[in-house]
């Protein structure tokens, strides 16, 4: 019911815009999230938004790069992905919920119980 997509190799300083298309019944997402996992690391979550679009939370490493956008029309999440660095690079996965959880919480990924299958992000030095 997710499906990411957008992924691809670029240079250092590079952009990419990644989509995550949610589809099926009448299901309404309250957050959906980007998490990546790069080899031999943990997944680590990336930056989540909830339906209304108004509260996001990013990761450190990403705030100022990274921009997350909600299409609700389209069920569709995007995250711009610019000033792309080499440690960006990873298998960026969406994942979703139906009720919200605190924003503390929004970036654990045991929260989730929808999961898109993944696309490969590599950033070349």
């Amino acid at each position: 019911q997710l499906q990411a997509s957008g992924g691809g190799l670029v240079q250092t300083g590079g952009t990419l815009r990644l989509s995550c298309a949610a589809s099926g019944s009448s299901l309404d997402f309250s957050l959906i999230t980007w998490f990546r996992q790069a080899p031999g690391k943990e997944r680590e979550g990336v930056v989540c938004i909830y339906r209304s679009g108004s509260s996001t939370i990013y990761t450190d490493s990403v705030r100022g790069r990274f921009t997350i956008s909600r299409n609700s029309a389209k069920n569709t999440v995007y995250l711009q992905m610019n000033s792309l660095k080499p440690e960006d690079t990873a298998v960026y996965f969406c994942a979703a919920r139906a009720v919200r959880v605190p924003v503390s919480s929004c970036l654990n990924s045991v929260y989730y119980n929808y999961w898109g299958q993944g696309t490969q992000v590599t950033v070349s030095s």
